[in-house]
């Protein structure tokens, strides 16, 4: 049976049960007062307005549905498609365009292209544990993309005009964690590495003099020398960038190939997109129904209204 074949794909009450049943897996909550207790669920009747998952707290008295505090609040969308949307952004490995998903779901460009900026939103995560903390190796990046607007003519060369983003990747946990920056330099550099990576960590990186300095605040620093053709040291096969330069190879590919362009202001939005689908790969034993179901998780406290959707985010 195919994995779009499930119920909650197609009819609106079971999506909505679903849903609930990973929101509220303890149990509905009211979003008005708290109260866990004497919430009673109202039958749908959509002749007279009465909507799916409507309940009612016997507590406040107030009237919600799994929709608020969570970035489908306020959407007219079906909840069906909601499913099919994030699906569809998680089961793909290097995303899939607004103008896709319009077509696929049937919506306006300017719909689809909302609803994956929500969906992004809720695969963003807000771990704070520390990358390589028992000691393991933590590769660290740079790469540069696109172009920032009004710029004007750029001389060949250098990258100055482009936008640029700092990854890095856990060996032993295989989580990745991209930062856009405005200046790559070691002061930026510095701020990021010390305040994500473990003292204890064994840094990666290739020979960029942005991470020599920062290096010796890790318990190791070995680095690859490119520029000499060298991508693995022979004589300790763990010292490389390969894992983190797959990552961008996967990110690259997807930004010229599927997204082709991204606005600066919205390029923290893609990277946490393919953050969270690398941290969470087939080859970490998720699966795209888990993957799905893990960004589904994520929807809580992450509202996000089409004014913010455009805004840059605040430094």
């Amino acid at each position: 049976m195919s994995v779009l074949s499930k119920p909650y794909f197609h009819d609106e009450q079971a999506a909505f049960t679903f849903v609930e049943g990973i929101i509220w897996a303890n149990g509905p909550v009211c979003p008005h007062c708290g109260g866990v207790e004497r919430i009673t669920a109202i039958k749908p009747n959509p002749e007279k307005r009465v909507r799916f998952g409507l309940k009612k707290c016997g507590q406040c008295k107030g009237q919600f549905t799994v929709r608020m505090g969570t970035i489908f609040e306020e959407s007219k969308l079906p909840m069906t498609k909601w499913l099919q949307a994030i699906f569809l952004m998680c089961s793909s490995k290097k995303g899939v365009s607004a103008h896709q998903l319009g077509r696929t779901l049937e919506v306006t460009y300017k719909t689809a292209w909302f609803l994956a900026h929500r969906i992004r939103e809720a695969m963003r995560t807000g771990e704070l544990a520390p990358f390589g903390g028992q000691g393991g190796a933590v590769e660290a990046d740079e790469a540069y993309i696109g172009r920032k607007k009004n710029l004007g003519p750029h001389r060949s060369g250098g990258a100055a005009h482009k936008m640029k983003v700092l990854t890095l990747i856990d060996r032993e946990t295989g989580r990745a964690h991209t930062t856009v920056v405005d200046r790559m330099n070691q002061v930026t550099v510095a701020a990021i590495l010390t305040a994500n990576v473990a003292k204890e960590a064994r840094l990666m990186t290739d020979e960029s003099p942005l991470y020599k300095k920062v290096g010796k605040e890790f318990a190791g620093h070995d680095a690859v020398h490119h520029a000499r053709d060298e991508y693995v040291r022979y004589s300790d096969l763990t010292i490389t960038t390969n894992t983190v330069e797959g990552y961008f190879s996967i990110f690259k590919r997807g930004m010229k190939g599927v997204y082709q362009h991204c606005a600066e202001k919205h390029l923290h939005r893609y990277m946490a997109e393919y953050d969270f689908r690398y941290s969470n790969r087939v080859a970490l034993g998720i699966d795209d129904v888990e993957r799905a179901e893990i960004a589904l998780k994520g929807v809580v406290g992450k509202r996000l209204t089409y004014q913010r959707a455009g805004e840059r985010p605040q430094a």
